[in-house]
């Protein structure tokens, strides 16, 4: 029995890549709000360590001393640059029967949690994200394992995010 020829085969490979490309979900990354709020927190303290870093050895044991107050400003610098990056891995995706969340740099991590084992969808907002205009949103399952978070998002999108989630999660456990 003929099993096709290398035309039918470059086709197949061609309409596998081609149906790989349409089922490859929609991403939507984090705002920019959320990089914004974890470099002004990391200004903040290191800014705070850094002063007294330098200064309490400065007064207290001779100028040289206050040198120590490099290090947290090279901290800063070095964290500067890590947040950026690690906001820029952040993502989630919407999908028909399931929610991805994907984010890491060295260690990429992508979450998977199904509509219909979703228990809780809730938002959070603390002091600090409400000052930046942010809410984060959690998902809670049967096993505590999956449970997942999308941080910083803007609250309207949150709670638009967390209704869906929830009418879907209901629509897909009634099945089960």
């Amino acid at each position: 029995m003929e099993t096709g020829s290398p035309q039918g085969v470059g086709q197949g490979a061609a309409g596998a890549a081609a149906r790989g490309a349409a089922d490859e979900p929609e991403w939507t990354g984090l705002p920019p709000g959320l990089l914004r709020m974890r470099r002004m927190l990391l200004v903040v303290w290191l800014g705070l360590l850094a002063l007294a870093a330098g200064l309490l050895p400065g007064l207290l044991i001779g100028p040289a001393w206050a040198a120590f107050a490099l290090l947290p400003l090279a901290a800063a610098g070095w964290g500067w640059v890590l947040l950026g990056r690690n906001w820029s891995s952040w993502r989630y995706a919407e999908r028909a029967d399931d929610l991805l969340i994907s984010r890491g740099v060295l260690w990429r991590e992508e979450t998977v949690v199904p509509y219909g084992r979703m228990q809780l969808v809730e938002v959070t907002s603390g002091p600090v994200e409400r000052h930046f205009g942010l809410a984060s949103v959690q998902l809670h399952t049967a096993a505590a394992a999956t449970d997942a978070t999308i941080p910083g998002l803007d609250p309207a999108e949150a709670e638009r995010l967390r209704d869906r989630l929830t009418e879907l999660g209901e629509a897909r456990s009634a099945g089960l």
